[in-house]
């Protein structure tokens, strides 16, 4: 018999969760029009690619940030931990020129799992709450590329033409980064929810002790979660490094914050246990479009910020909602038993 625990979702939650994304979309097509008819421009070629380029990167963070959430725990360290990747890529390919980019892709991947690992190891066996462990290793990466790049930065002209044209290049008119990100929200949203890990992740977030009692390995789940969080904010590096060039110790400096609305504001409970990869790869492309409409609207800064400060506080009002939503459900399905 299937422990509690691990049994699919069931329909109220999956359709709450539904209508959140839906709820997105219509205020992504509502953000997009406004800013459409006050300048047409916004809609051309060149800004959707921006657009798209600047999402994928973030997307990929929130992957995996999505998935340690929804264990019920936070990776406040990814933007330290993009840019120590980025910073390692870039010097990696200027001093050997002749590498192709998929080493470089490897590197950033293997720096960041490494990363990703130690805050795992740190969260599940010294019993560090995440939101401490990964503030820590947040200055602690940051302080060690300081450290190795020695107040200079590596500059484009110093940089591989390949490596820099990737971020340029296309496969069937979709740049190389926009495939990337799709495959890693694509692929991970296939896992969380078809596969028995998934549903291990979910019961994890949903109620630890429960996870425990009905058999899940929940050290080796949460260590998976924290690795692969760490590796995709790696890989993000190596994008950084190739669509912007200009990499020094201050790369990423406060993506993290972006990340993590990103993932709150797509829809996954800051609590754990609902979710899903597909929202938090909205709200990525949710807040970078507000970013680039704000600017095409000439809108002070700050307002960009409040608004982002607002969606956050909304989606967690909405979490709360949900739960009492799907509690009372519970309740009314659990009587006429």
């Amino acid at each position: 018999m299937t422990p509690l625990a691990l049994q699919k979702p069931r329909k109220p939650t999956m359709n709450l969760l539904k209508t959140r994304e839906l709820g997105i979309l219509l205020a992504l097509a509502l953000l997009v029009l406004y800013t459409t008819i006050n300048n047409p421009r916004f809609l051309s070629g060149q800004s959707i690619r921006d657009n798209l380029l600047n999402t994928a990167i973030l997307a990929v963070m929130a992957t995996g940030q999505a998935i340690v959430v929804i264990t019920r725990n936070i990776d406040l360290s990814v933007g330290s931990v993009l840019g120590i990747s980025a910073w390692t890529a870039a010097t990696m390919m200027s001093d050997h020129q002749g590498l192709p980019m998929i080493v470089a892709i490897l590197v950033g991947l293997a720096v960041g799992a490494v990363a990703g690992l130690l805050n795992g190891v740190l969260v599940r066996y010294g019993k560090v709450p995440a939101l401490v462990v990964t503030l820590g290793t947040l200055y602690i990466y940051r302080g060690i590329t300081y450290q190795w790049a020695g107040g200079s930065q590596v500059n484009a002209d110093k940089l591989p033409a390949h490596f820099l044209n990737f971020a340029n290049d296309s496969l069937l008119g979709i740049p190389w980064l926009v495939l990337i990100a799709l495959l890693v929200v694509g692929g991970a949203t296939l896992v969380m929810r078809n596969y028995r890990v998934g549903r291990e992740l979910y019961a994890m977030g949903s109620s630890p002790q429960a996870a425990e009692l009905a058999g899940i390995k929940v050290a080796r789940n949460l260590l998976g979660a924290f690795v692969l969080s760490g590796a995709l904010a790696g890989l993000a590096g190596v994008l950084f490094a190739a669509r912007f060039g200009t990499v020094d110790a201050s790369a990423g400096t406060g993506y993290e914050l972006n990340v993590v609305a990103a993932v709150v504001v797509g829809g996954v409970a800051v609590f754990g246990g609902s979710g899903t990869v597909w929202g938090a790869g909205l709200g990525a492309l949710l807040l970078t479009v507000i970013s680039s409409a704000l600017a095409v609207l000439d809108i002070n800064q700050f307002w960009q910020q409040a608004i982002v400060g607002a969606l956050i506080i909304l989606a967690i009002c909405a979490d709360r909602l949900v739960a009492v939503r799907i509690a009372r459900s519970l309740r009314k399905r659990d009587a006429h038993v």
